[in-house]
Formats: C-alpha cells, structure tokens, sequence
C-alpha cells in the first residue's frame, strides 16, 4: 500500500514517536469510553453498530487520488453527527484497531497514531465544527447538509494534517524521497478532495435519518428539545386568605 495512505503502514514511523502515540490513543480510547457510557441508550446502541459497520465498508474501499498516493472515506463527521463525538470515535477506533489485526490495512505497530489522527484528532474537529454550525445555520435540511459537508472535509484534512505533524517527529527513511513539504501538499491536496466526497455522502446520509427519524441524530437533540409553554408566572408570594380581622 501507499505510504502516503492515510493508514500509516509500519515502519513509517520510528519507534518512539509510535509508543507515544499508542499510549495517548489508550488513554483517550478509555475516556471515550467512560463518556460514551452517558450517552448510550435505546436509540444510541444500534445506532453506533450501524456506524461503525458502514464506516468498515468505506474505509475498505481505497483509491488512487494523484499519481503515487491512495486514500480513503474516514467517516468521523458521519460518526459524529449520528451518535455523538465519544461514541463516534470509538466506533472508528474499533474500526480500525480491526482493520490492522484482521485485513493489514494499516501497521499494528502504527494503530496508535492511526487511531489518534482518524478517531480522535478528525472526530473531535467534526463535532468542534458541527456544534457551531448548527446553532449559527438555519435549522433547515439545507443548514444540517452544509453542516454534515463542511465539517467532513475539515475532518478528513485535520486527520491528515495530523499524520503529517507525526511524520515531522519522527518519520523514516521510508519516505526519504518526499521531503516534509511535499509530504504536506501531497496529503493536504489529496484529502480535501477525499474530504469533499465523503462530505456528499454524509450530508446524503444525515439528511436521509433527520427526514425519517430526527431524534436519532445525535447532534440534533439538544436543538429539537422543545422549550416550555409560555404560561403566566405563578405567584411568588402568598396572598393572605382574608384582608379582614378583629381589631
């Protein structure tokens, strides 16, 4: 596979700088997964089964974009908006993690850094975008399909921007013929092309869920929480039963 793939393949990185990034991926994963507990329920659960299977399916699918380099949907917005930010990423560190053990799509000694540009970094600046958006957009199917496409390609961008920092740590020899600027055009060129295809796909697919069923948008709940009756204040304080009395 491509080295300029977003999964980073072994060997990419050197030894450290994959060990740091492991344990930063662990310790995030588990408060991912003390938050996630929270938001799970009845409509979540299957929800984020549904995700993480989709988001498998199009990561699988990787294309040529510019001569030399592949790439692929990362589907952290999608995840995001759906089940919420703590969920999302662990449905796509699952996704991952499983990728490498099972399909070798992407190094088991890169899972770490892996886990942390395409889980952590790219979900968390989906949902940092998706919740402005959303309160700054008009709640419209318009307002949520440019929300789900902006915050898409940031997304797959911001991950792939990540990868890069990673590589000006502590990058190889095996990518001694890319210098770190050409590392930097190649990656950011090739993903906000990638970015603008998985941003389609997601407004498509959000679109087609708030139409159907709004309250299994995760990023939608708080904005359709309907606000109280407007009825007369009650009294704030008591009138007393009789204004008469013996004197």
């Amino acid at each position: 596979m491509d080295p300029l793939a977003l999964h980073i393949q072994n060997g990419v990185l050197n030894g450290p700088v994959a060990i740091s990034y492991a344990i930063l991926a662990a310790v995030a994963f588990g408060y991912c997964v003390v938050r996630g507990r929270r938001d799970l329920d009845d409509r979540l659960a299957p929800m984020a089964g549904l995700v993480a299977a989709f988001i498998f399916a199009v990561q699988m699918l990787n294309f040529p974009v510019l001569p030399g380099v592949s790439g692929h949907l990362l589907g952290g917005a999608l995840a995001a908006l759906l089940v919420g930010p703590w969920v999302g990423a662990l449905c796509v560190s699952i996704v991952l993690i499983v990728q490498a053990l099972l399909f070798a799509d992407g190094g088991v000694t890169a899972i770490g850094p892996n886990v942390t540009n395409m889980a952590l970094v790219g979900t968390a600046a989906a949902y940092g975008l998706i919740f402005v958006l959303l309160r700054v957009l008009p709640r419209t199917p318009t307002g949520l399909a440019v929300t789900a496409f902006v915050a898409s390609v940031v997304s797959v961008v911001a991950a792939a921007l990540s990868f890069v920092l990673q590589y000006a740590i502590g990058g190889t020899t095996q990518l001694q013929e890319f210098g770190l600027g050409q590392v930097l055009t190649l990656m950011t060129g090739t993903h906000v092309l990638i970015g603008v295809g998985e941003g389609l796909i997601a407004a498509v697919t959000v679109l087609t869920v708030a139409r159907t069923r709004p309250d299994l948008v995760y990023a939608l709940r708080g904005l359709r929480r309907p606000s109280p009756p407007n009825t007369p204040a009650a009294p704030t304080t008591t009138q007393p039963a009789s204004t008469g009395g013996a004197a």
